[in-house]
């Protein structure tokens, strides 16, 4: 059994904290009052193939006792025993057609303590549950999605890990790209993307790229647009107008990728992480992560930046050999 909670407490095996979105700095992060419940959830891994693993609402804590807050729903089923939600819920959505680039964001539902599954509440810590859905598990799937009211984990099995990318497969894959030597497709001029050590300093060859078009250049020089806002350029290339995005490089968590094809895909503004169209697709492709007590929205896996407009990544248009 592992638990998962806010708590610093020694029955939390793993202490989750809430996620800041990489856009915003020190200042902007500071969080008064965490909505991570201090013993969020429990997972209870079978010690024998297939290894199921089911979670549960709720912890233990230092007592041997299931905590729940003042304000959490509880009530006795049936057959007598209690159940109840934590304060904020604990929702949990599996992808339908398993973690694959074929993957289609699930129906987000709510774990009780003993681990029935209920629709999700009018919002998030309100007293009336769901309703009860006796179709469905409690089991994890890989890929599935455990979000806590303030952070989100991915859930990954051993078999689905086994098959997707290191960090050096994603290393080479930038050596690959920068060794075609990609260019930009008005000025010629080579681009290179950097390495995940030189990702914050800013060279010379570095891309930029408009994210309206995709288009990658190595400088920012594109023709101002006076009924623009002032940080808007018109790209050379396409004429669209836009806000051109240093980009930091490829998302390095190699958890999240899907497969280890060609990475020339990239997120809209305002995050500037490279990754491969399937894992945009797989990820970001939907509204589907919770926010706030009942809203939805897209975000940067990589960096949690909520995510703009109607298509939530765009492919990056640079030509070279091979490219």
């Amino acid at each position: 059994m592992f638990r998962v909670g806010r708590s610093t407490e020694s029955p939390i095996d793993f202490v989750v904290t809430d996620t800041i979105s990489g856009s915003q700095n020190n200042d902007e992060a500071q969080i008064t009052q965490s909505t991570i419940s201090r013993f969020a959830c429990r997972i209870v891994c079978d010690r024998n193939e297939p290894y199921t693993a089911r979670i549960f609402a709720a912890g233990f804590d230092s007592s041997k006792n299931i905590f729940l807050g003042e304000k959490a729903a509880k009530w006795k089923n049936p057959d007598g025993h209690m159940d109840g939600l934590t304060t904020n819920g604990v929702l949990v959505m599996h992808p339908r057609g398993g973690f694959t680039e074929e993957s289609q964001p699930g129906v987000w539902r709510e774990i009780s303590v003993c681990g029935d599954v209920y629709t999700l509440r009018e919002t998030r810590s309100a007293q009336q549950r769901g309703k009860l859905v006796e179709s469905e598990t409690n089991v994890l799937q890989d890929g599935s999605l455990i979000d806590l009211c303030g952070a989100t984990l991915l859930w990954r099995t051993a078999d689905g890990l086994f098959h997707t990318p290191t960090q050096k497969h994603i290393e080479a894959l930038r050596q690959e790209i920068n060794a075609a030597r990609p260019q930009c497709p008005v000025g010629l001029n080579t681009l290179a993307f950097p390495s995940i050590n030189r990702k914050e300093v800013v060279e010379e060859k570095q891309p930029w790229a408009y994210l309206s078009c995709g288009t990658c250049t190595g400088t920012t020089t594109g023709a101002h647009r006076s009924d623009t806002e002032a940080n808007e350029r018109e790209c050379p290339h396409v004429q669209n107008c836009g806000a051109p995005m240093y980009l930091s490089g490829f998302g390095c968590e190699a958890g999240f990728y899907v497969d280890a094809g060609t990475t020339n895909s990239c997120f809209l503004p305002p995050c500037d992480h490279v990754c491969s169209e399937k894992v945009c697709k797989v990820l970001v492709s939907d509204p589907h992560l919770p926010h706030g007590t009942h809203a939805f929205h897209a975000a940067c896996p990589f960096c949690a930046t909520q995510l703009v407009g109607e298509q939530n990544c765009i492919k990056l248009i640079f030509q070279g050999s091979g490219l």
